[in-house]
């Protein structure tokens, strides 16, 4: 794929100032917005626009302001605004989402997101897809053991979308499992009651973009802190949402969460179904979310195995050690229960014979 600049032109008609205007919406933020999601720049005067970009992204973006100038059409005489909803359908319908990922990701091509702290490069091929996956699907989920980086790409790429101006916030979330999620009871205020739960993906922050930028950006809500359960009712637009240690979500928690995403908005669930600290009897919502959201489009499923731990070496060693620990474990249970059973409908058939030698004794004899 071609990364040469070029520049298209297109004349939108009929020429209406009032379709035009709608179109590039107000102070031209519909404008905006379309160079972000693609990387453009367009400049227009009157009904002629010039769109610079590469040939991928300038050709999408051509044909997205025709099919949205189309839409201004009157309609019982009135014209109807283009909604930035309208905008995030046309570029996901277009396509080009996954060339510019398959631009950035090919084969040969050194992975990256440059942070102001440094750059950061996956270091397995897991790894690389799941920041490919973040990029092209509007969920993500991210299962797997303790240091293979689920929720530390997860918080570069938000960054990386945020320094694009792709999105307008971060919200972090997790399960307040420790505190029965009645943090109501906890001292401090919402963020005082969260932020020990949270101090994982506050440290990611911190060393991607020090400490000062992320005070700022809470201040002004850029970066937003929020339980889960605090999550209900809300609907989410233009923003970057990780949800950590999503396995000790209930399935309702976890549907709950899936549904506040808005327009112009990614999710990225983390967790590992090896580690639920939920109640005995409860199911986690994660592994529920596996069953359930597999075929589904625009969700994407990276399982992390113990070669993508990238901490201490020693690390991948214990992974492994209670991966097999855990299969055996599996295999003694099946063989504890399919014994229980056999002995059980062998109990069971003792009891029906039994039965049947007591009734046939107790039964008059017919030749009396």
């Amino acid at each position: 794929m071609s990364n040469k600049i070029v520049t298209l032109d297109i004349d939108l008609e009929p020429a209406n100032n009032h379709r035009l205007s709608s179109l590039c919406g107000p102070f031209d933020d519909n404008i905006k917005h379309l160079e972000r999601r693609l990387g453009v720049e367009i400049n227009y005067r009157g009904n002629q626009f010039s769109i610079v970009g590469k040939p991928h992204t300038a050709t999408a973006a051509f044909d997205i302001l025709k099919r949205l100038y189309v839409q201004t059409a009157p309609v019982r005489g009135n014209i109807p605004d283009i909604e930035p909803e309208q905008i995030h359908l046309e570029v996901k319908e277009s396509g080009v989402l996954e060339q510019i990922a398959e631009a950035e990701f090919s084969p040969g091509k050194e992975v990256s997101i440059k942070t102001k702290k440094g750059v950061i490069k996956p270091r397995t091929p897991n790894q690389a897809q799941y920041l490919m996956n973040m990029v092209t699907h509007d969920i993500t989920f991210g299962v797997g053991p303790a240091g293979t980086g689920k929720t530390y790409l997860a918080v570069a790429a938000a960054v990386d979308a945020l320094e694009r101006q792709e999105i307008r916030r971060i919200l972090l979330t997790r399960p307040a499992v420790e505190a029965g999620e009645k943090l109501g009871f906890l001292p401090g205020d919402l963020s005082q009651k969260v932020d020990p739960y949270l101090r994982p993906l506050y440290d990611a922050l911190f060393e991607m973009l020090g400490f000062e930028r992320v005070e700022k950006l809470i201040e002004r809500n850029v970066i937003e802190v929020a339980p889960l359960a605090y999550m209900r009712g809300r609907t989410l637009n233009d923003a970057f949402i990780i949800l950590d240690e999503s396995q000790n979500t209930t399935i309702e928690q976890m549907k709950m969460f899936l549904t506040r995403i808005g327009f112009n908005s990614r999710a990225v669930i983390t967790g590992d179904v090896t580690q639920i600290d939920l109640p005995r009897g409860a199911k986690s919502g994660l592994r529920h979310a596996i069953e359930v959201l597999s075929d589904v489009d625009d969700i994407s499923f990276n399982f992390f195995i113990a070669d993508d731990v990238v901490r201490h070496p020693v690390v991948a060693r214990i992974v492994n050690a209670y991966e097999k620990w855990e299969v055996q474990d599996q295999r003694e249970k099946k063989a504890i229960e399919q014994r229980r059973r056999q002995e059980r409908e062998q109990r069971e058939a003792e009891l029906v014979a039994q039965a049947a030698v007591h009734t046939q004794q107790q039964s008059p004899s017919v030749n009396k």
